[in-house]
């Protein structure tokens, strides 16, 4: 184990520098050294070194502080000791300042430098360990991109392999940012229609009129601005897979429609006279409960019964909290990297703060919240300080909103939007949560009417 932490002695007087590489290869490392701190920066790009022993007082070039600076930059976890023969009070407080992990005083002590040493190695073996477990835990919870222990989700991954070949229609129910697509794409990939097209349409993104069309594509001349022939989802999901999220939202005509394609898959194009047949597997997805809906008379219950072939019910994350931590460790893992932050953890204080919280916004809202963490967060680990602002109640604003005067409900809508987008530094899916709309509803919106994201 010893071998796979290699270390670098630099030091411009060739006998302390031999004589303190030589004790450290006597312990079994190994060990390469540097002259000066320019040679020292310049092989550190080229080795991840695990400790570095860094004279502090080096004449000629960059002294001991510049060199750790400047080794930090390219690998900011590395464990620099630096080593001087002038002890004083203020040059310990710098170097320890600037990220020195231990300061020692020549002459060095083999059995100190020994000791030093071994316990900085035991704690990097912990870390890799701590590292390998976690990938391992989050590579046994996850099932395509959606990851999780909670024996409910498991159930549903069970479910979504035994279902995934089959035609049959599939609902698929839960709360908003529980993640239906993550699910409907799974069905779709698990499945032998893998590699054919998986189309998704959001249904309360549009008008009944644009709806229709998108889904069932139109004839050149059908309506105004029709000056082409179109194909819609439905032509375009031939062979494949149609996901068809928020279909509680659908106008009656559309549901009438949709309940003919699902009986006979066969269809009209908007304005056409041929009918179409496709070959298409749908899935469905609402936060809506439809089976509310069907007895208020809002949604038929002959679609609904044709929908809910096959049913999936997606617990809210606050009856899966144990999932939590592995969402945590994986949004850090891909987010942190994306934002150019060193984050690598949480503590355990932070994720208390996280395992108590209800998250009405679910996985969306905790992605959301790790994003926002990390962003503030001033060191390598997420910490209760930064996690302070988690279940803090919204301040209401003092004053009553009025309606503004002489404005077209679109010119208010697109004022709402952009001062939304503002408030959230243009994060899509932390706005469309506090819209109450689907990210994909918000894109489409910012699209039709040339609205900035920021």
């Amino acid at each position: 184990m010893m071998t796979h932490w290699p270390i670098l002695v630099v030091d411009d007087e060739e006998v302390m520098r031999e004589s303190l590489a030589a004790w450290l290869r006597e312990d079994g490392y190994t060990v390469d050294t540097a002259n000066s701190g320019a040679e020292a920066v310049e092989k550190s790009r080229a080795t991840d070194f695990a400790i570095y022993f860094v004279d502090l007082k080096m004449p000629g070039g960059i002294d001991g502080i510049e060199t750790m600076m400047e080794i930090r930059k390219i690998h900011s976890d590395a464990s620099i000791i630096i080593v001087t023969a002038y002890a004083t009070v203020d040059t310990a407080i710098t170097a320890m300042k600037e990220g020195a992990q231990e300061y020692i005083v020549k002459p060095c002590n083999p059995e100190e430098i020994s000791l030093l040493v071994g316990r900085i190695i035991k704690v990097k073996n912990l870390q890799r360990e701590n590292s390998i477990l976690r990938k391992k835990l989050t590579k046994q919870y996850r099932f395509h991109d959606i990851i999780s222990k909670s024996p409910a989700m498991l159930a549903i991954f069970d479910l979504v392999r035994d279902v995934a070949s089959l035609r049959s229609t599939v609902l698929i129910q839960g709360e908003s940012g529980t993640g239906k697509e993550l699910i409907a794409r799974a069905i779709h990939f698990s499945g032998d229609r893998t590699d054919k097209p998986f189309i998704g349409v959001s249904c309360a993104a549009l008008a009944e009129t644009l709806l229709e069309s998108e889904l069932f594509g139109h004839e050149k001349g059908s309506f105004t601005g029709a000056s082409a022939q179109r194909r819609g989802k439905f032509e375009m999901a031939h062979g494949g897979t149609i996901f068809l999220d928020e279909i509680g939202d659908i106008s009656p005509k559309l549901q009438m429609d949709l309940l003919r394609i699902l009986q006979e898959r066969k269809f009209y194009r908007v304005g056409g006279a041929e009918e179409l047949e496709v070959d298409v597997r749908v899935i469905a997805a609402t936060n809506v409960d439809l089976e509310r809906a069907v007895r208020e008379g809002k949604f038929r219950d002959d679609l609904y019964y044709r929908l809910n072939v096959i049913s999936i019910h997606i617990p809210p994350l606050r009856n899966r909290r144990e999932d939590i931590p592995l969402l945590a460790d994986t949004f850090i893992e891909r987010i942190a990297p994306e934002l150019g932050k060193e984050v690598t953890g949480i503590t355990e204080g932070a994720l208390r703060i996280l395992m108590n919280h209800d998250w009405p916004g679910n996985v969306r809202e905790l992605e959301n919240a790790i994003e926002r963490a990390i962003v503030t967060s001033k060191t390598k680990m997420i910490t209760e300080e930064d996690c302070a602002f988690v279940g803090a109640p919204r301040v209401q604003e003092a004053q009553e909103w009025s309606v503004p005067k002489d404005m077209t409900l679109e010119e208010v809508e697109n004022q709402v939007i952009t001062a939304t987008l503002k408030r959230t530094r243009g994060n899509i899916s932390e706005a469309a949560g506090i819209l109450g709309i689907d990210r994909s509803t918000l894109y489409d919106r910012l699209k039709k009417h040339n609205l900035p994201r920021s």
